[in-house]
């Protein structure tokens, strides 16, 4: 979204070969150009072309969505497990990394593999590839720091593949998005020796906040009237990441502090965002309106929640903005850009389908099920049937996406 997903490399020219006369009478003209030995240059120019091939492969992309796949698969198998509900599998660690699995193994592989394709070089794709070797390693018998190691190298990949895009761009969307970088390596540097993930929520939100928020900016510079509006971001990006790391030294003063960082950036999301117009249109452009001003509303929550907070969040706050972000908020902006973003990361195309609004539709109500009737009336049947919603629309927009995107296309006369 910040770059054209296929990277901004130069096309390679063609080679000029000639042939040296080494007086044996010997024409340039015949010499058979199969029979030459290319270049240091050649060699390494034709070398450079099947690997950018190569890397602009669907199959090859494919592959690191499928960890990505079994990361969201435990996540809500998790989910459904701290619910008490009929979970399929019940292991006692899933509880325990619900939350590493789905925000930075699974958001964090699908926007790594973003980063990536829009470098278009091979190295790039470590961050991605280690992200998603994060969520299967903690998920396999072998002892959970392997996989929390492995998922702080993958952060950190991710924040390196970020500096030559901004040696490329050197703009404020790159610069939000590298703050989120930094606050997801904080995350998973942080969860090596504090397992609360409550503790590490703030640094959590930052990430998928920011970086989300950076790429709104990137589609939004068009309808942008006034010069301050990106500055404005810009500083409250950093005012958000230096309340996340606030929460940790000065709980008492972050927590509100972040609060407000977050609401005020709402305010800026929805006054900036053409979705306040597209949501006017039809098809494609009203659903992503919808499920980006959903995600607004969702995120305002969230802030609520933290600004009247002054220790990390406990019992039902913490239920209430963690899935108001991590749910309504993240989950309703994949919602909304997956039908345009995953064409250019796997370059194949996912058509749009009103059916989209049902899993949509079943997400936001299933959490207003959860969180208002659940959390905040104490209605603790309320609180399970929501969850299990959130989980069934989940599933049910991943069903549907593959669906569009694998089925033959229509052939018209």
């Amino acid at each position: 979204m910040l770059t054209s997903p296929a990277g901004s490399a130069n096309p390679v020219s063609g080679r000029e070969i000639t042939a040296r006369q080494a007086g044996r009478g010997r024409q340039p003209s015949m010499v058979r150009p199969d029979r030459l030995r290319p270049g240091k240059s050649g060699g390494r120019n034709a070398r450079d072309r099947r690997t950018k091939a190569f890397l602009r492969k669907p199959v090859f992309r494919m592959l690191f969505l499928l960890p990505a796949g079994a990361a969201l698969l435990v996540g809500l198998n998790a989910g459904l497990q701290l619910l008490g509900a009929d979970a399929p599998v019940k292991l006692e660690r899933f509880p325990e990394i619900h939350g590493m699995l789905l925000v930075l193994s699974f958001v964090g592989t699908v926007i790594a593999l973003e980063r990536s394709v829009a470098l278009g070089k091979a190295a790039g794709y470590a961050s991605p590839a280690l992200l998603g070797a994060a969520g299967l390693l903690m998920i396999s018998p072998l002892p959970l720091w392997i996989g929390k190691v492995a998922l702080l190298a993958g952060t950190v990949a991710m924040v390196l593949v970020y500096i030559p895009l901004w040696r490329r761009q050197c703009e404020n969307v790159v610069l939000i998005q590298i703050l989120g970088g930094v606050t997801a390596v904080g995350a998973a540097a942080l969860w090596l020796r504090i397992p609360s993930i409550a503790v590490l929520l703030p640094f959590l939100v930052s990430f998928v906040v920011l970086t989300i928020a950076g790429e709104r900016l990137e589609l939004a510079r068009i309808g942008i009237s006034s010069r301050k509006a990106e500055p404005l971001l810009t500083a409250l990006a950093f005012a958000l990441t230096a309340a996340a790391a606030a929460t940790l030294l000065w709980p008492a003063i972050g927590y509100p502090l972040f609060g407000l960082a977050l609401l005020t950036m709402v305010g800026w999301l929805v006054g900036f965002d053409a979705a306040r117009k597209t949501i006017r249109s039809d098809g494609l452009p009203r659903y992503i309106a919808a499920c980006l001003l959903a995600g607004y509303g969702w995120l305002a929550v969230a802030g609520v929640g933290l600004a009247l907070q002054e220790s990390p969040l406990t019992g039902a706050s913490y239920d209430v903005v963690v899935h108001s972000v991590f749910l309504g908020f993240t989950i309703s902006m994949i919602m909304a850009h997956a039908p345009v973003i995953l064409p250019a990361v796997l370059r194949k195309p996912l058509p749009y389908t009103e059916l989209f609004w049902v899993p949509a539709v079943l997400l936001h109500g299933s959490l207003l099920l959860r969180l208002g009737m659940g959390d905040a009336a104490g209605v603790h049947g309320a609180w399970v049937a929501g969850g299990v919603l959130n989980v069934t629309a989940i599933l049910l927009f991943a069903i549907m996406a593959v669906y569009q995107a694998t089925r033959p296309p229509k052939v018209t006369q």
